[in-house]
Order: structure tokens, then sequence, then C-alpha cells
């Protein structure tokens, strides 16, 4: 939304219209005009996972709005430096743009129709649909006139104060003050008005759902569950997905069956947004209830970081009490009503506190326990969990010192642990599969069937893994994709990212934005997508014994029955 910069009072890039004289509308000027046609050519090259033509049209429709202010600036600047003032370009210039958008624009559309079609045969995709494949340059060119009027409206905004200043001060320093009073207002509006307006309607709404229960769930008639007979947590407090989480999983009946092994019923504690005030007493009411259900005394304890609305990935867990023959317990509790995608952009904090509060509660117990009596404690959390998981560690020894494993899937890019082991990775090491000091605690991989690097290194005591695919936006996306490349784009892809994926400034950072609400709409084992390597993953972090690689195989049909 750059607005015409070159437009100043008394600048134009073309004679006034006269009196009586219609004005045309848009009025574009040439330069914004190759710079928005550059973007938007440069838009259908490919991110990390397939695109719809709506979506893509959206993509190209922010693109070109950028690149035609980028074409306007660099106008302005170059004629600054010739010290010339605009001229209206020749019918000849116009005629020429328009014969190279359309040869441009056709060749960048047929590529990108191509480059998505390659994305979707590597990750097993078949969904097309043709008729938004043809409104793609339509939502292009609606999205541009949005961006473009609402530029140009903030530019009149500016005029008007400058000019209001001018009466005042001088006419430099009434344009300087006149922008930065015209920016700070449009980003007040913005994140004090609109942002939180709309974050406020949704979590009202969102609220509402929380009361709900999914269907197929009902109140456990199990003491070993929160919300059953004898439990600290009301049934009624544990809003949607907690009901889910302790209503639901396998018995020891369940994994009795997959084992032929005697088993234990699993314990599962949960905590609401309406089951405390604060998030200090809803973990504390978690733990008790995980203490009263006899938690405690089992020989794996997961505390778990949920995601979003609390949220809790039954393939996480799930594979987790197979695993340990049911004789586990887990905890989690909730921290928002919104759902991941929205909690990942405005509950970070939430999710910090929640991570923080929970593990220090379990641990305070656990720690007090005789050590021969203490179970393996493990922590896990997905998306935005693993954030809130991460806090409560300072690093990598306190992981180690503090916990028999941890299983992270999908981690953000601002998470502080993930960045400092990523950015801290040993020398030749690839940033979509790291290796950080030999991997002696911490390792990551995007498939743990495959072998986790270092493999001819050992990796003795706890064991710190962080799922991460290739194509996950979560866990690739960041502001700094505007304005500078990323390792992982510069290196060898990964087995579901295309080699013609490359660095574009502000159309990279786009089109991975674009990718996150999407993330997990792709199949098992691409994007955002973790089920079917949580069995590995947990198999790998656990050590359990007694499950051979054929067990394992039955038990991911178990825990994802579409992998």
């Amino acid at each position: 939304m750059t607005p015409d910069v070159h437009e100043s009072p008394d600048v134009h890039e073309s004679p006034p219209d006269s009196p009586g004289k219609r004005r045309r509308s848009p009025r574009l000027t040439l330069p914004g005009c190759w710079g928005a046609l550059l973007f938007t050519c440069l838009s259908f090259t490919p991110s990390l996972l397939p695109r719809g033509g709506i979506l893509q049209g959206l993509i190209a429709g922010i693109s070109a709005a950028i690149g035609y202010g980028l074409g306007v600036i660099a106008a302005y600047v170059w004629r600054a430096f010739a010290d010339r003032e605009a001229r209206s370009p020749s019918s000849r210039s116009w005629q020429i743009l328009c014969g190279s958008a359309l040869v441009l624009f056709g060749l960048a559309f047929g590529f990108g129709q191509y480059w998505q079609h390659e994305i979707r045969r590597l990750m097993g995709v078949s969904d097309y649909n043709v008729l938004a494949t043809i409104a793609c340059p339509f939502v292009a060119a609606l999205v541009f006139l949005l961006l473009l009027y609402a530029g140009r409206g903030l530019r009149r905004l500016y005029r008007w104060v400058a000019g209001l200043l001018g009466r005042w001060v001088g006419p430099r320093a009434a344009q300087v003050v006149g922008w930065l009073v015209v920016a700070a207002l449009a980003w007040s509006v913005f994140s004090g008005v609109l942002l939180s307006g709309f974050v406020n309607a949704a979590n009202e709404a969102f609220s509402l759902r929380d009361d709900e229960t999914p269907e197929g769930v009902h109140q456990p008639t199990s003491a070993l569950r929160s919300g059953g007979p004898g439990s600290l947590v009301p049934w009624g407090s544990l809003g949607r997905e907690g009901r889910a989480f302790t209503g639901s999983g396998p018995t020891a009946g369940d994994i009795g069956s997959f084992t032929h092994r005697r088993a234990l019923e699993p314990v599962r504690a949960y905590a609401g947004l309406e089951t405390a005030d604060d998030t200090e007493s809803r973990a504390k009411r978690a733990v008790a209830d995980l203490e009263r259900a006899g938690g405690f005394q089992r020989a794996n304890l997961l505390v778990l970081t949920t995601t979003g609305s609390g949220w809790v990935d039954p393939a996480a867990v799930d594979s987790f009490e197979y695993l340990g023959d049911g004789d586990s317990a887990t905890v989690a509790m909730q921290y928002s009503y919104l759902p991941s995608w929205l909690s990942y952009l405005v509950d970070q904090s939430k999710a910090r506190a929640a991570g923080r509060e929970l593990f220090d509660a379990v641990y305070d117990v656990w720690s007090k326990l005789p050590q021969d009596k203490r179970p393996r404690l493990f922590v896990a959390g997905e998306s935005l969990g693993s954030f809130g998981g991460e806090t409560a560690f300072s690093g990598e020894y306190d992981l180690r010192n503090r916990t028999a494993g941890t299983l992270f899937a999908g981690p953000p890019n601002f998470n502080a642990l993930f960045r400092e082991f990523s950015d801290h990775r040993d020398k030749g090491s690839p940033e979509i599969e790291p290796v950080y000091r030999d991997g002696r605690t911490v390792r990551f991989t995007e498939d743990p069937t495959t072998g986790i690097p270092p493999t001819d290194e050992p990796w003795n005591d706890t064991r710190v893994l962080y799922l991460m695919h290739a194509s996950d936006p979560i866990v690739w996306w960041s502001p700094d994709l505007a304005l500078s490349e990323p390792d992982w784009i510069g290196q060898a892809p990964g087995p579901d990212v295309l080699e013609s994926m490359v660095w574009i400034p502000f159309v990279t950072f786009w089109q991975v934005t674009a990718d996150l609400p999407f993330s997990t709409g792709v199949p098992d084992g691409h994007g955002h997508t973790y089920k079917a390597a949580y069995v590995d993953g947990w198999n790998t972090v656990m050590r359990p014994t007694g499950f051979t690689p054929q067990d394992l195989d039955r038990l991911k049909d178990v825990i994802h029955p579409e992998g």
C-alpha cells in the first residue's frame, strides 16, 4: 500500500487535469505499472505449499501493489538525481507496456500452473479447481485496486495534514511531520482498533464454541480422567478441546489388544479456561487433579502445552500411551479460546505463561518425590505448544537435566531455543535438518524413519527431538523473509519442496504468509501435518522395549488410519 510519493504537492507524473476535463480513474503511472507487472509475474513462483487460484490471485494482487509502490519510488529517486520534473509518458510507452504485460503475464501464469502441479504431485494432492484458476487474474486486479486506493487515501490525508501544518512551519518540515503523523495514525488504527477489535470479536465468537462438546465425546466414567468421578476439575469447565482430550483416547483394553501385553488405563488431567481465573491457578488445579488420579505413580509422565483453543493432537498423546503400555499420565491446560492459526499470531504471551506455569507446577511435585519413585518426565508440544513448552527451560542443559526426553513438532520460527539451536548449528549442516553440538542432546528430523543426523554419533541419556517438515510454513515463516534470504531457501531443498523455489524480496514473504492458514490442509507428512511421525518420534525419545519395526508400522495405522 505504498502511496505515490513522487506526487508531492508540486510534482506530478503528468500535467493536472484542466477544469471540466474528466479525470481518468484509476490514474496510473508508467514506472509503477512496470513494477506491478514485474512483481505480479514473480508472485507465480512456487512457495512451500500448493496454492489455489483464489489464493494465488490474492498474493498476485498484494505483490502488484508492492511492485507499483516500488516502481513509483524508483522513478521519484531517479528524477531527483537527474534533477528534472516528471513527464507524461507517450502512447508508445503505454503500448509497449501492454504488449509486454500480455506476454510476461501469460508466461508467468503458465509456469505457475506447472509449478503448482509439481508441488501437488510431491505431496499427493489431487484437488484442482479450474474455475478458481480462471478467477485468479480478476482477484489479483481487485486486490491491487483496493490497495492502490487505500494508499492514495493515505496520500490525500497526508496532503491535508501537511497543508494544515504548513500554516505554522516550513514546507519541508510540514511534509516530514505530515508523513509521520499519517503513518502513526494508520498504524494505531490498524493495531489498536481494527486488529484488537477483530481479536476481541473472534474471542467472543470462539468462547461460545468452547461450550460445545465434540460429537461422539462423552463424560468419562473413569476416575483417572479430569471431569470424571472424583475429579477436582468439573466436566463443564474443561472447554471443548479439554472434553475431547479427557473423553477420548485408548483404553487399557485397546492398548493390551494391540501389544498383547498387560496394559494400564492411561491417566489424563486437564484444566480449561473456566477452571480457574488465572494461568497459575489453572496449572495448580490441573496438577492437583493429576496427583489425585495417581499420575505421579505412573512410569511415564508427559507435560504437554496445547495449541490455540486448548487443542491436543490425539496422535501425540495416543502414541505416547501405546508405547508406554498405558503406564502413563498426561497433563495439559487451555490458555485461549482462539483457534491455532489466530493464537499463533496474537496469543504468544499466553502460550509462554501456560508452558512455564504448567511445567513448574508439575516439576514442583515431581522433584519432591523419592528418586526411585519418580516417573520419567517428558515434555511435548506442537506448533505454538512447542513455543510454550520451550519457555520452561533455559537451554540444552536445562532440557537434559530436568526431563527424560522432549518431542516438539512444527516449531514456529520465533521459538527462542529452536532459533538458538538452529542459528548455532554445526558448520556444514543445513537449516532444514541442523546438527547442534554433534547431536549430543538435541536433534532435528523431517522423518524419524530415515535416520536422524548425525547418525554416526552417540545419542545417550535425555533425547530432545524436533519434528519439522521442509514444507511447513509455520517453521519457516518470519518477518525477515521480506528483506533477507534465509539459509533454508539457498540450500538444497527438502524432499517435498521444489528446487524452483527462490527468494524474492517482499514476494516470498507474502507467499509463505499465505501458506500459513492452509498449513494443515495437506496430507500427513507434509506442511504442518504431523500424525504418523509421532509414533517414530516417541519411539526414538522414549526408547520402549518390546516393539518391532512391524509393530510400529501397525501402530501408525491405528494412530492415523488415513496415513
